[in-house]
Parts: C-alpha cells; structure tokens; sequence
C-alpha cells in the first residue's frame, strides 16, 4: 500500500490504524515535503517511510513505486482520512477474483458524508469522466484516489505525471491499453485539515487545467 501524505499529522495515524492488518505485506507512506511531524507519526505507527521533497501529488506516488517490493497488488490510499481504509477488501476484490486489473473506488457511487465532496470536486469529477468517456468510450464516475491494480499492470501503464494529472493519467492509460477497469462504491468523509488541491482557489484551477490537458493530451497521442 502506498500513501503519499503532505503535512497529515493529524489524520495519517487514524489511516494506518484502520487499515486491515490481514490484507497488506507494507505500508509504505511517502513524505512529500511535510513540514510537520506526519513522517515521525507514520513511523510511530508502523509505516516504512521515505521521504521525498520533491512535491506533488504524482511525484510522490512514483517515489512510492519505485520503494516496493514487487507486490501482487499496489493499493493507493490518501493520508488525510477522507476515505475509509477498512474498505479496502471491497476495493481488492474484483481483482483478487480475476475479474479486473484495476479498481476505483468511486465516491459518487457511495455515501458522502454531507460537505465532503466539495461543489468544485463534483464538478470536475463530472466534467473529466464524461470527456474520458466520449473520447475513450469507458465509464468511470469519479477520479477517486482510493485505487488498487495490479503490480504488472501498474509497471505496464509507465506513470508520468507528478502533479494533479496523476489519477486521470492511470485511467486514461488503463483504457488506452485495454485493461480490464471496475469501480466499486466507497464512503467518503470530511477530510481533515484542509484540502491542498480544492480547498483553494489556486489549487482547484492548477488541477482543473492539468487534469484537462492530461485528458485531451493522451487522446491526441494515443499512447
């Protein structure tokens, strides 16, 4: 499992003890620059921990690849304990079962906690599934990062963003070389803290324009 976590201090050990013991081999939590005691918390908690300072969302995710050991399954988490960890075997199953190579774990098919997804999340969700959809013809309903697949196929999509792109990266690319993609309903909460990416102006613009031309980029390309 990986979780890239910026300044979670406060969250990130509420995640590690949620997480079920019985379906990891590693946790392994990617400090992306924080400035607070998250890296010393996560360790306390039973975490490996690299540090990486080079910041954004993506560049932490890549970090956190390049630190596993050849898992069967990569499970990506966030660390500000929005989602709900225990979930977890519900995000894993369809490809435990051999019926996809990668799930999301999608909050629109969910429950919400009121005031968790922000106006700003659910239009974009909306907005960027529907683009992914006409211009790749699969069904997705949400960018959740809450997300497993499998070790092979994670090596075999060569992730590059390291930004805001990541997510909508994995999925495009997923549909782009035909993998077998699933979604299964997660819940989803107020996060605490503040959001680094909707929870500002700044930030809800950045991901917006990235995760748009992360879109139409691949399509042009194909690949």
């Amino acid at each position: 499992m990986i979780i890239p976590a910026f300044n979670e201090q406060e969250s990130i050990g509420l995640v590690l003890e949620h997480i079920p013991s019985n379906l990891i081999t590693e946790i392994l939590v990617v400090d992306n620059g924080s400035t607070d005691h998250t890296g010393r918390v996560a360790l306390e908690r039973g975490a490996r921990v690299l540090r990486e300072d080079r910041r954004g969302y993506g560049q932490a995710c890549l970090t956190g690849i390049s630190g596993v050991d050849r898992p069967d399954i990569v499970v990506f988490l966030d660390g500000d304990f929005s989602d709900h960890p225990e979930e977890m075997s519900e995000i894993i199953k369809p490809i435990v079962e051999d019926h996809a190579d990668m799930v999301i774990g999608s909050r629109t098919l969910g429950s919400r906690e009121p005031g968790a997804l922000l106006p700003q999340a659910r239009f974009g969700n909306w907005l960027a599934t529907r683009l992914i959809r006409l211009l790749f013809g699969v069904t997705f309903t949400d960018l959740g990062p809450f997300r497993a697949i499998t070790y092979p196929a994670l090596l075999k999509l060569d992730m590059k963003d390291r930004t805001f792109g990541w997510t909508v990266e994995m999925q495009v690319k997923a549909a782009l070389q035909g993998l077998r993609s699933q979604e299964v309903p997660v819940s989803y909460r107020r996060r605490i803290g503040v959001s680094k990416i909707t929870g500002t102006i700044n930030g809800t613009i950045k991901a917006g324009w990235k995760i748009l031309y992360t879109i139409f980029r691949y399509r042009l390309s194909g690949g």
